[in-house]
């Protein structure tokens, strides 16, 4: 019998049967051992099998997914969702601040498995004129290489109907950090499914998880969302520093310029890439990431400002 998970608590898994029923299915042992690089071998998106007794005997082909690295088990990775149609990235300037570098990173990650991606920068209402500006600058340096920007509040039925719009007949992953309002966005966008909200940390000005698990909503205009718990970190995996290049949009167009084919775009002489750069063709702020990045600097760096 064959059937899409929904909802994933780690021992338990709520799939939807052909029926359109909801049951909780377990995991054959096979299954787990034969994913053990992952800490999740089922993910929300998953089409699967299974039999007379609830367990999963089966998993079909992804099509893509959204990987990162385990937090807590460094050589292990974790799955967010499968089988997407896009992403939307949800981020703030404030409370909390959604670093760039976790931005490019799973803009990254969204590049390597060929998955569209949109980034919603949400709380306009709380943002003071500067910011508000600054904002405006990041959205174009982001629209300017390819992916769809929405500067947003949850209190303006115009925003929210424009992302509904984005959403309609497609299976999306809403993700960010922890406090951006991914929840609050939600229950603006589909009010029935009435999704626990919290406030921010007025400690460290950060996020306090709300969502627990990743779950699949159905939603009522047409299409899903798969909501994800806040992510703090964002690890890239299976990416080659040779393969990196790769994924940074504005680079491809470049590089043919370049006078070695097997170019990094660091001090190679007659890069495109660094003479794009010189003449801000390509973002400084984008390059100096794809070089933290290649040099192995994970931390979510918070440079707003533009140069």
């Amino acid at each position: 019998m064959k059937g899409l998970v929904v909802k994933s608590t780690g021992k338990l898994y709520q799939v939807k049967t052909e029926q359109n029923q909801i049951i909780a299915c377990t995991l054959k042992g096979i299954i787990r051992l034969e994913q053990r690089k992952s800490t999740n071998p089922i993910a929300v998106g998953d089409t699967i099998e299974y039999d007379a007794e609830h367990c999963i005997t089966n998993i079909y082909p992804r099509k893509n997914y959204i990987i990162r690295k385990s937090i807590n088990l460094s050589k292990q990775t974790h799955i967010l969702a499968s089988n997407l149609d896009q992403v939307l990235l949800i981020a703030s300037l404030h409370s909390p601040k959604t670093s760039l570098g976790f931005i490019d990173r799973f803009l990254i990650t969204a590049e390597a498995y060929q998955i569209p991606i949109q980034i919603i920068f949400n709380k306009k209402d709380l943002l003071s004129p500067e910011e508000e500006e600054m904002c405006q600058q990041i959205q174009k340096m982001y629209e300017t290489i390819g992916y769809p920007c929405f500067i947003i509040s949850t209190l303006n039925a115009q925003d929210i109907n424009q992302i509904k719009n984005e959403l309609t007949n497609k299976i999306t992953l809403i993700a960010g950090h922890s406090g951006v309002g991914k929840s609050t966005l939600i229950n603006a966008i589909e009010p029935t499914l009435n999704l626990k909200t919290n406030v921010i940390s007025n400690t460290h000005l950060k996020g306090m998880h709300t969502t627990t698990f990743v779950e699949l909503h159905a939603l009522s205009f047409g299409g899903s969302i798969i909501d994800s718990p806040g992510i703090q970190e964002l690890g890239l995996v299976k990416i080659a520093k040779e393969e990196l290049k790769n994924y940074f949009k504005e680079f491809k167009t470049i590089s043919n310029q370049c006078k070695f084919n097997n170019c990094m775009h660091i001090n190679e002489p007659h890069c495109g890439v660094i003479k794009a750069v010189s003449i801000n063709q390509i973002s400084k702020i984008r390059y100096q990431s794809y070089l933290g990045i290649l040099n192995g600097d994970e931390t979510n760096w918070n440079e707003w400002e533009l140069k």
